[in-house]
């Protein structure tokens, strides 16, 4: 073993920080696998019951706002882009960019996570919760079901996505507690890379939610 073993923030059983870099990125996208496929299978649930129910659905959509909806997706194209450049701050060794785009990386996703509380307070209030006090009344009769089933879908998917924002920002802030401390450098910087693909892969996710839940098929249309 070379002297690198014992180099700051360098696990005992790799030699060198290109090696440890390598498992990383690669037990990352191992992880992230596992999770296209779960998201897949909702994906694909949705798209299912979706083609089977399309005007119920379409009319359901019409509930969602769609000014809510773009907005958030610009909020987290710029998370995505602060993150991209808090990697590359990384990189460079300069310890208070890094902290200072990651910092912003977690207000671009707290204020999703705001947004996404108003949507869902709103949701609440209209009754289209689902649940025993779902108010059928806003749809046609022989689509209530339908509906039901849209927002069940809705919850389930937005919901678990922002469950995954909600760890990503807590990861994050202790991304920003280690920059802080000058932990990454040149050399070792590979967490604030693997951290960045998990964010982008959750960014990555909202970008086909948007359009599925909030855009697809408004207005009566299939």
């Amino acid at each position: 073993m070379s002297d690198l073993a014992h180099a700051e923030g360098l696990a005992h059983h790799w030699e060198s920080y290109e090696q440890q870099q390598e498992a990383s990125f690669f037990g990352m996208w191992v992880f992230l696998i596992t999770e296209i496929m779960f998201f897949g299978g909702l994906f694909t649930a949705y798209i299912i019951y979706r083609t089977a129910n399309q005007e119920a659905f379409a009319l359901a959509s019409n509930e969602l706002s769609i000014a809510w909806g773009a907005f958030n997706t610009v909020v987290l194209i710029g998370s995505s882009l602060t993150m991209a450049l808090a990697v590359w701050a990384a990189s460079g060794g300069r310890r208070k960019m890094t902290v200072g785009f990651i910092l912003g990386t977690i207000a671009l996703g707290s204020v999703f996570l705001g947004v996404k509380a108003i949507e869902y307070s709103h949701k609440f209030h209209e009754h289209l919760v689902p649940g025993p006090s779902f108010d059928a009344s806003h749809f046609p009769a022989e689509m209530a079901n339908s509906a039901h089933m849209f927002f069940n879908l809705y919850f389930a998917l937005t919901g678990l996505h922002a469950l995954h924002m909600i760890v990503g920002i807590g990861i994050l802030a202790w991304l920003a507690i280690l920059a802080g401390r000058g932990r990454f450098t040149p050399e070792n910087h590979n967490l604030v890379e693997g951290v960045g693909l998990y964010w982008h892969f959750v960014d990555i996710v909202w970008i086909f939610l948007f359009p599925l839940l909030y855009l697809l098929g408004r207005n009566g249309g299939a």
